[in-house]
């Protein structure tokens, strides 16, 4: 993917956009710092945590920035599963449908983001602005699945994070919601093809980058408190950390994004 040319693309809509990075240095030094990282430069959270510095340190984001953040997330993973095909090492039979299936569904989000922010007069970024960079992209079938998982989980969070800033705009929350619950199912059909479970348990928490900062991130997922209520003892004996951490996923704001890069040593 081509980061020069997010930041390039940000700032057509927002002149102001580098402005309120830290500073050009310490933009291109966190570049050069993350490319370091080999395959971990790829993961999802890296862009997103570009977005979330820009705009998460004010103000509430615009319409037309939320839904460019999750149009930037569509495209990502659409790349991402263009080029898993491409790279023939999917199974053949139920492994080739699904992935097959997740990537028509990622094209229809990008299509229906994109022509969302254009009928609101807003510039979209575009599939020659979102790349994974070839050199990066994993070269078996294994590590391209947990990949998946973390780009999915991160998305489903992602989404659930500008839910409130898109709350003036009831069709547009409604949209959103709308491709939040389809991202929900690939993460957890993603899941279940790795051999796991299908919903997060406490112990992802645990995981090494790249998949362990996509559930560390903000309010952990290993988090057993809900609404001030502990439900490991509140509910009772069979109540374990486990059910209730599995039982509710976190939220991740664009800032909480930011800080879960850097947790998996994405971002300087």
């Amino acid at each position: 993917m081509n980061i020069l040319r997010i930041i390039e693309q940000l700032s057509e809509v927002d002149a102001d956009v580098l402005g309120r990075f830290d500073s050009r240095r310490a933009v291109f030094k966190t570049l050069g710092e993350t490319a370091k990282k080999g395959a971990l430069a790829s993961a999802p959270i890296f862009v997103a945590s570009l977005f979330s510095k820009a705009y998460g340190q004010t103000t509430a984001p615009s319409v037309i920035e939320v839904l460019n953040y999750a149009l930037t997330l569509e495209l990502l993973e659409e790349d991402y599963y263009k080029k898993m095909t491409a790279a023939g090492q999917v199974p053949t039979g139920a492994p080739a449908g699904a992935i097959a299936l997740i990537l028509k569904h990622e094209t229809a989000h990008v299509k229906l983001l994109t022509d969302t922010i254009k009928s609101l007069n807003g510039t979209p970024v575009t599939d020659t602005d979102v790349k994974f960079k070839e050199s990066l992209f994993p070269a078996d079938y294994a590590t391209q699945l947990a990949f998946a998982q973390a780009l999915e989980d991160t998305g489903v969070r992602a989404y659930k994070g500008q839910a409130g800033n898109l709350m003036s705009n009831s069709a547009l929350l409604q949209v959103a919601l709308q491709i939040h619950s389809v991202e929900a199912r690939h993460a957890a059909h993603i899941r279940t093809m790795r051999g796991q479970t299908p919903w997060i348990p406490a112990s992802d928490s645990n995981l090494p980058a790249p998949l362990g900062p996509v559930y560390t991130g903000g309010i952990r997922e290993d988090n057993v408190t809900q609404s001030n209520v502990n439900l490991t003892t509140q509910l009772g004996t069979t109540y374990s950390a486990n059910d209730a951490a599995a039982s509710f996923d976190e939220i991740l704001t664009m800032a909480e994004v930011l800080d879960s890069s850097r947790a998996g040593g994405l971002v300087a």
